[in-house]
């Protein structure tokens, strides 16, 4: 297991046992973790933002903390959020991403994920122009979570 998920499993569940808020220290849970504070910098700014449904707090110097918040909404407004944040253009990681945190927060089931997944993916679309692939991908991926809607 990379280093990377290691730490993104921990604060998980540290998020977990706390009811969805943890306060970390930076220095003490690279230590814990037998890694440098700059890898845990790094987990924080790519796997808990407000896109995943985090919000992020930090105090910097000697008693400073890094507090991660797991917000909650309702099922269809979280949907909606997703749907009206995607813009005319989707790509195939951006995507994925979308669908994990949808489904990590049980706001849809892990099969439609897999299902959406499946139908946005590079490999469905390697007939299509490059030009258009992403256009392409957002218009599926919003129809498929307004679909899951009704």
């Amino acid at each position: 297991m990379k280093i990377s998920d290691s730490v993104a499993n921990y604060i998980l569940q540290l998020l977990k046992e706390e009811n969805g808020r943890a306060e970390i220290q930076r220095n003490e849970l690279a230590s814990i973790l037998g890694c440098v504070p700059s890898q845990i910098s790094y987990v924080i700014t790519s796997r808990f933002t407000p896109e995943q449904g985090y919000i992020v707090e930090s105090r910097r110097g000697g008693g400073g903390y890094i507090r991660i918040t797991r917000v909650k909404t309702d099922k269809s407004s979280a949907v909606m959020h997703t749907i009206n944040s995607i813009g005319n253009s989707l790509d195939s990681a951006t995507a994925h991403a979308m669908l994990s945190n949808l489904a990590q927060q049980e706001i849809i089931p892990v099969k439609a994920a897999q299902l959406i997944a499946a139908a946005v993916s590079g490999r469905s679309f390697a007939s299509i122009p490059q030009e258009n692939r992403d256009a392409l991908r957002a218009a599926i991926f919003k129809n498929m979570l307004t679909a899951l809607l009704s």
